[in-house]
């Protein structure tokens, strides 16, 4: 079963968009360098709602502590007989579900019900939990002034079915871990590697000031605020691998629909920034080169290309660029490997720089046109694998 590695050489201008607890873009040593990171948590979820959003058709998910009181909520609205209860009933069925305690706080004037930790599911997932509950409200009814009985309720209505298959395309991909019951765990189908500068970086320093407009009217002196932000700029190498087969199986579905689900996130993937500090410095690049590889052998990061960082001050795209297929070539090589397919998208500019990579650049494609090439690939490739 084939596996979708996407690597993306892109530039970023003065940004940071993956802060530390201190403020500082992060960071990271490698190849005894200082390299600006972008942590994959960060790009996962900017790829997520890339996805989730402007994708066609794709089922939506939801990370929340806040389960208790949607499906309370939805309980007491659909089900006014059960309204009163509504809370000790979502509480006692996410228990059911998950194994997972739910607390009350008080903010404000409200109680607030959370559960002890982020929980991940399809809102698809969500919905049909609360048609099966609602389903049952005559015995819900019966039962909820009894823990005991409501529990014996919950049980036999195998709530856990709703939630341990099916899942959205954003839990198969990222998976889901439940510390207090691993059987619910979903092992991700998906790998998203920290991002790194392929060169050295030191943080810079945004020394800013705020006029007060009443203040500056009345001729007054001064800034109404002053304060720094710390920054850098970078050339990143960015990586994500998709195990087919893994998708297929977490999604439940035909091996058409893991290959359009596998597309869309690639896509997402591709096009998504994480928001810190986006209006403060509008980094809004794109990808510079983009290489899709269909492997049948296994996930492969090109990262060592970079181990040694990029120099020069003429620019660090095209010189990137030049070490990434070069790895790529001499990785092949040396194991005596090679991927299924290979596509890459780059603009023209780039082609003028060929001479200087020591190996040439592959046919450019315009991303769609990438994108469906590689989803040919991986359907023709499943096809076979369950033939």
């Amino acid at each position: 079963m084939p596996f979708l590695d996407i690597h993306a050489i892109q530039s970023v201008p003065p940004a940071n968009i993956n802060r530390d607890e201190n403020g500082s873009p992060k960071t990271a040593m490698y190849g005894g360098a200082q390299r600006l990171r972008v942590s994959s948590q960060a790009w996962k979820r900017a790829a997520r709602r890339e996805m989730e959003s402007n994708g066609a058709d794709i089922p939506e998910s939801r990370r929340t502590k806040r389960l208790p009181e949607e499906i309370a909520e939805a309980i007491g609205t659909r089900a006014p007989a059960l309204a009163e209860h509504a809370s000790t009933i979502a509480q006692a069925a996410l228990y059911d579900v998950f194994n997972v305690k739910s607390t009350a706080k008080k903010k404000g004037n409200k109680a607030r019900v959370s559960t002890g930790y982020l929980l991940f599911l399809g809102v698809d997932q969500q919905a049909r939990l609360i048609d099966k509950l609602l389903a049952a409200q005559d015995d819900l009814l019966g039962a909820a002034g009894n823990s005991k009985n409501l529990e014996k309720v919950l049980k036999d209505l195998k709530l856990r079915d709703t939630v341990a298959t099916g899942h959205a395309p954003a839990v198969a991909l990222f998976g889901r871990m439940i510390a207090d019951d691993p059987s619910m765990n979903v092992d991700a189908a998906c790998q998203v590697a920290h991002a790194i500068s392929t060169h050295a970086v030191e943080a810079e320093f945004d020394y800013y000031t705020a006029v007060d407009d009443i203040d500056n009217e009345a001729d007054e002196t001064g800034a109404g605020m002053i304060g720094t932000v710390e920054f850098n700029a970078a050339t990143m190498y960015r990586y994500a691998t998709v195990d087919l087969r893994s998708l297929v199986d977490n999604l439940g579905r035909d091996t058409d629909y893991a290959a359009e689900i596998a597309i869309a996130f690639a896509r997402a993937f591709l096009l998504s920034m994480p928001t810190g500090k986006r209006n403060t410095f509008a980094n809004n690049t794109r990808p510079d080169f983009v290489l899709l590889s269909v492997r049948d052998d296994q996930p492969v990061s090109l990262a060592g290309a970079f181990e040694r960082p990029v120099g020069g001050e003429s620019g660090h795209v095209a010189a990137s660029v030049g070490r990434l297929l070069k790895h790529h070539a001499k990785q092949d090589e040396a194991y005596e490997t090679a991927p299924v397919l290979s596509t890459a998208t780059y603009p023209v500019w780039l082609s003028d720089k060929e001479a200087g990579f020591g190996t040439g650049l592959p046919v450019s494609q315009p991303l769609p046109s990438a994108l469906n090439t590689v989803r040919g690939k991986i359907s023709q490739l499943m096809g076979a694998a369950d033939a």
